[in-house]
């Protein structure tokens, strides 16, 4: 009896979890539910939609002219010499900028780590302060900071230093210079993962080198280089996707040139100033698989330079 007993309080209490275990991912499916439709209405069947339109002769004029062309809109790529052009161009800039970022973000966070520096909130806060200001006003800063004529850089700086005049950034070249030098306006959330690595590092590491008469230099290429590696990865992909899909680049909303403009400008130049959906379509496609491409390599990679503690055996 007892036997009995103790075997119907099991499953009661069993199926009293699996009710309140149900109950709870219900509810989880509901509180998430607003997320989902989104994703599937504005991001999941766009991105099909656009498969499908990559394929056809689709202007948004003549939508009643639209017909299915097969492939031609991507062999139709291989000939274009402005879409080659903007490819190698947002490669070339993703290059300079990926690892411009990576490297700032890694040296700023060894900055505010240090033991020794005062006010390390107040550093932070201000480190951090530039990437929730807007990329227009950022745009409209950098302009009046470097203007040859009435900029700050030449006026206040440079001027009574009894130095020339800075005129670079004036010159047909300045605009790939000026996007660089602002991708560093952005990284203040790569500073605190950066920063939030370090930390994480256990002090008796650097105790056991201190004593060894390893010196500050040989502690961080040989200990805190390899150990925020998975930080370092994390940043990579995230700074990665953002350059290749021209949002660091701050080239929203201007002229498309084809001097300098990345590659999603091209895309959207064609899409709304030659109206042609469906080739705009398979030039987003093209990069969209280069772009995931590089990516899954990076993946594949990264057990070879990426350091994950939870990996250790």
């Amino acid at each position: 009896m007892q036997s009995a007993s103790i075997f119907r309080s099991k499953v009661l209490a069993r199926e009293r979890i699996s009710f309140e275990t149900r109950h709870k991912d219900r509810m989880g499916l509901i509180f998430i539910s607003p997320w989902l439709i989104g994703l599937l209405l504005f991001n999941l069947a766009p991105i099909l939609i656009s498969l499908i339109l990559s394929f056809t002769d689709f202007h948004l004029l003549t939508p009643e002219q639209a017909q299915f062309t097969g492939i031609s809109n991507y062999t139709a790529i291989l000939r274009d010499m402005d879409a080659g052009k903007t490819f190698w161009q947002t490669i070339r800039l993703g290059l300079m900028v990926v690892p411009l970022q990576i490297i700032a973000s890694v040296f700023f966070a060894g900055l505010l780590n240090d033991q020794r520096l005062l006010m390390k909130n107040t550093m932070r806060t201000l480190f951090f302060l530039p990437s929730i200001i807007p990329a227009f006003s950022a745009a409209l800063m950098w302009q009046g900071y470097v203007n040859p004529a009435t900029g700050w850089l030449n006026r206040i700086l440079l001027n009574p230093l009894g130095l020339g005049w800075l005129n670079h950034f004036s010159s047909r070249g300045a605009s790939e210079s000026l996007f660089i030098l602002s991708s560093l306006w952005t990284i203040g959330p790569s500073i605190l993962i950066m920063l939030g690595a370090m930390q994480g590092i256990q002090p008796e590491i650097y105790e056991a080198a201190r004593m060894d008469g390893a010196e500050a230099l040989t502690r961080f290429f040989k200990i805190t280089l390899p150990l925020i590696t998975s930080a370092v990865f994390f940043i990579l992909i995230l700074n990665l996707t953002a350059v290749l899909g021209g949002a660091i680049l701050l080239d929203r909303g201007n002229t498309f040139r084809f001097t300098f403009s990345s590659y999603d400008s091209y895309v959207n130049a064609v899409l709304f100033r030659l109206f042609n959906l469906g080739y705009a379509s398979s030039l987003a496609w093209v990069f969209f698989v280069f772009a995931m491409t590089v990516v899954l390599i990076l993946f594949v990679t990264s057990k070879h330079w990426v350091y994950y503690p939870d990996r250790e055996a």
